[in-house]
């Protein structure tokens, strides 16, 4: 049977469960267009159950697709199964990227990347602090944590409701990171230069803590992994308490890129046009 890539336009998709959400659709099918390449990209609705054999059939020569994004609730899954995870994957401990070389489904995580790519956009110079503060210690904490040891930042405080988890990633991360319970949060704020909410509080304007950022450097950058709302509640106390903010929109956007170079050969644009399209269809919804 002939690779149905000989016939077809390079595929390329993202899996989760549930999909409807997803906006990285949007996303690819910008690039693609936009770089003018015969290609395509598909939300693709994978049950838990069912997400194991969906990763056979990618591995086998006759899949439809070169690669694609893993999303809630196949990342931890999707780099168990990988035949060659990298190790920004096994660091983080799940894998947002897939696609076949030669034979092996290989896997990365992107949300690093992205992260980092969204506050030097947006903030240039915001790594020149010693301090960060990490509030929750979930999956998304993983990224964030790995990022910020990638770029060099000197104490890494995780501060999370259960002390358990924080220490976890402590201990997965490192000497420079150390973890807290809630109730330390204002102590641990004191000489920090960044803040990054990594939990899911303000998300679709759900009720969040109020916080009092005095504590933190004058210059201090707060940004927030939420991004629907695009102005979360704690990005609108931060900036009503006078400090930089940097949405979560930008790491969408970011985290995408280095995906579609691997499936389609080029390497995409972040740029005003695709963040207004994503901006477009959050309103809509």
């Amino acid at each position: 049977m002939l690779d149905s890539r000989e016939t077809f336009p390079t595929q390329a998709f993202v899996a989760g469960y549930p999909i409807g959400h997803s906006r990285s659709p949007i996303i690819h099918r910008h690039w693609l267009k936009s770089c003018g390449i015969e290609g395509q990209y598909s939300a693709v609705e994978v049950e838990p159950s069912a997400f194991a054999e969906f990763i056979e059939k990618l591995k086998s020569q006759t899949s439809f697709y070169v690669g694609g994004n893993v999303t809630i609730p196949h990342k931890e899954t999707a780099l168990k199964m990988a035949d060659r995870p990298d190790e920004t994957a096994q660091e983080i401990g799940a894998a947002n990227t897939l696609w076949r070389e030669e034979g092996r489904l290989y896997a990365t995580n992107t949300d690093a990347y992205g992260f980092l790519a969204n506050l030097d956009e947006r903030r240039p110079d915001w790594d020149k602090v010693d301090r960060a503060v990490v509030l929750g210690a979930g999956g998304a904490a993983r990224a964030v944590i790995q990022a910020l040891r990638e770029r060099g930042i000197g104490e890494i405080h995780v501060v999370n409701r259960t002390v358990e988890r924080a220490q976890e990633l402590a201990d997965r991360f490192g000497m420079n990171v150390h973890a807290h319970r809630s109730g330390a949060l204002v102590e641990i704020m004191k000489g920090a230069g960044l803040f990054i909410n990594t939990t899911s509080l303000g998300m679709d304007d759900s009720e969040a803590p109020v916080i009092d950022f005095s504590p933190l450097l004058s210059k201090a950058v707060v940004t927030d992994i939420v991004y629907v709302p695009l102005m979360t509640p704690i990005l609108r106390q931060a900036k009503e308490q006078g400090f930089e903010t940097v949405d979560g929109l930008g790491m969408l956007l970011h985290q995408a890129v280095p995906g579609f170079e691997k499936w389609f050969g080029r390497r995409p644009v972040v740029d005003e046009v695709l963040r207004s399209l994503v901006l477009k269809d959050m309103d809509r919804h």
